[in-house]
């Protein structure tokens, strides 16, 4: 009988020391399955969100490139309108002084004509 006497011993020593403690091992095991999952759950919402978020940068990158683009359009555009302007003003100038060497020519072709004529007058008198 002394078999069964340990072996009940033993039921007894587990069932009272063992058990318990393997529920208790179980109970903190359901804890923090609960926090994983918990962690695992704001994980997931960060993810979602950090998605987001790079979808938006995205789209305002694009939206530079696409001002970049439209802002480099707009100044070859000023560029090429500002080499005509200043064709037109170095053609402009060219009038300008054309006109100043006209009106010159034209005062030294008077003076000529006043002293031909004053030349004239004298050889005559």
């Amino acid at each position: 009988m002394e078999k069964m006497e340990i072996k009940e011993a033993l039921r007894s020593l587990f069932q009272e020391m063992i058990l318990p403690e393997f529920d208790q091992i179980k109970i903190e095991q359901q804890k923090l399955v609960e926090k994983i999952s918990s962690v695992d759950k704001r994980l997931d919402d960060i993810t979602a969100h950090l998605i987001d978020q790079s979808r938006r940068i995205d789209d305002i990158n694009k939206r530079i490139d696409d001002t970049n683009i439209r802002i480099d359009s707009a100044r070859d555009e000023l560029v090429s309108m500002i080499g005509e302007i200043n064709k037109r003003i170095d053609r402009l100038y060219e009038v300008i002084v054309r006109r100043d060497e006209h009106i010159g020519l034209e005062t030294k072709v008077e003076n000529l004509t006043q002293r031909i004529e004053a030349i004239e007058r004298k050889v005559a008198a």
